[in-house]
């Protein structure tokens, strides 16, 4: 394995990533600027901001992903797709996707801020959006693609850093599991009767979405694992752990999920990392990916489920 594992990743595309109340809030040239939660109404209006503010996502690109948070449950008491900036028209937005998790025995809600504009004119009131986007108590924020120059803002904001880089790995190469009987099924073809129930939806609802969910199954229980395709400088194939249960049980069924993943094209797997990973064979990439937090419940690695890069690959 010649390839330097640096350059599966290379430079980062700058995506305006980050984060920036259904009373008027100001005026804007004796017009009244307000900031409310966006309807399904709003999609058409919504994509063409976007459209205008990432040059290189089209607008049909937001119009899917617009329609598969309207296809998403809407979680009680939050907003089915996140805050919009309006003056006679709709001038910034900020999509959000609201998730009720459980990590261990505590159910959480989580919000994934995701992409975000405001156009330039109305920069000055992007504060008042971001204010209001990230108001609701007993939820824990998420920034997991945050653009260079936002960095700054997300500290001002009350953000923390909880993963700085990325572990790349082979994991096919590991020829010894820690486990000496493993099976690795498809979640969409297993038929086992030790799935938790929470664990199955969430494996049914990420391979909708496009990615790649799967059992490990041993002799007494199930592990979950659910990855991103990803396609790396534009040739590599890898894939991206989105979900599982604790990374030392991907290092623990390394070998045969890697062989799993590598049939399917899928050699090489990214993993959110603080450091190298005991146990598995590859490079620790710092400063790559970093993904960021607010709030009381600092996220775990190894769990990215109903985020913007298991919905929508970004």
């Amino acid at each position: 394995m010649a390839l330097d594992m640096s350059d599966l990743l290379g430079d980062r595309g700058i995506d305006l990533n980050s984060q920036s109340p259904q009373k008027p809030l100001n005026s804007h040239g004796g017009v009244k600027i307000r900031v409310r939660q966006i309807c399904e109404a709003d999609i058409p209006q919504v994509a063409d901001v976007l459209s205008r503010g990432f040059k290189g996502r089209p607008r049909q690109f937001w119009l899917k992903i617009l329609a598969r948070l309207t296809e998403r449950p809407t979680l009680t008491g939050f907003p089915k797709y996140g805050y919009l900036l309006e003056s006679n028209r709709i001038v910034g937005v900020i999509l959000q996707i609201f998730s009720g998790l459980r990590d261990g025995g505590t159910s959480r809600v989580r919000c994934n801020v995701s992409s975000w504009y405001v156009e330039p004119e109305f920069r000055n009131y992007a504060s008042l959006l971001a204010a209001r986007a990230l108001s609701h108590p007993n939820v824990t924020y998420l920034n997991i693609t945050p653009a260079p120059n936002t960095l700054q803002m997300l500290k001002i904001q009350g953000y923390s850093q909880y993963s700085r880089g990325i572990f790349v790995t082979a994991p096919a190469l590991q020829l010894r599991s820690a486990v000496a009987d493993v099976r690795v099924a498809k979640a969409t073809a297993y038929r086992g009767a030790h799935a938790d129930d929470f664990d199955r939806d969430l494996l049914m609802d990420h391979a909708k979405y496009g990615c790649i969910s799967l059992w490990c199954e041993t002799a007494d229980r199930v592990y979950p694992f659910v990855f991103r395709p990803r396609v790396v400088k534009r040739v590599i194939p890898a894939a991206q752990l989105i979900y599982c249960h604790d990374v030392d049980e991907f290092v623990r069924f390394a070998g045969p999920v890697g062989r799993f993943l590598a049939f399917r094209g899928r050699p090489w797997v990214l993993i959110d990392s603080n450091g190298p990973i005991s146990g598995l064979i590859g490079q620790y990439l710092d400063a790559r990916m970093p993904k960021y937090f607010k709030g009381a419940d600092r996220p775990r690695l190894g769990d990215l489920a109903y985020t913007e890069a298991a919905m929508f690959g970004i």
